[in-house]
């Protein structure tokens, strides 16, 4: 379904509500200029399906089933990547700081806590 958009004087558009929602967009977006056009993705659908497996599984643990498990997939998905991002951000500036010489167990913790 085709819909048509404005494009403001610098440049942006706004993305339907109906396609953010329908394709599961966050806050960033891949473009790529295809076939004489512009295409937008959702950068999730990159990374779709890495963690998708436990959080079903944890959830399924939990005695969810049918629209229940449905929702509290999706809502449970949506934090993956604002945690990933917040874990990434704690990181770098730990590395920037004067303690910036640190191992990976010491960083993140070791397995076997």
């Amino acid at each position: 379904m085709a819909k048509k958009i404005s494009i403001s004087v610098k440049r942006q558009i706004t993305i339907p509500q109906q396609y953010f929602e329908a394709l599961g967009f966050g806050s960033e977006a891949v473009c790529e200029l295809k076939d004489n056009g512009i295409f937008i993705r959702p950068v999730k659908a990159e990374t779709s399906g890495e963690f998708d497996e436990f959080i079903l599984a944890d959830l399924i643990e939990q005695g969810l089933e049918g629209k229940e498990l449905l929702t509290k997939f999706k809502e449970t998905r949506k934090q993956i990547r604002p945690a990933v991002e917040k874990m990434l951000d704690d990181g770098r500036k730990l590395a920037e700081s004067d303690k910036g010489k640190l191992s990976f167990d010491e960083l993140f913790g070791s397995e076997d806590e």
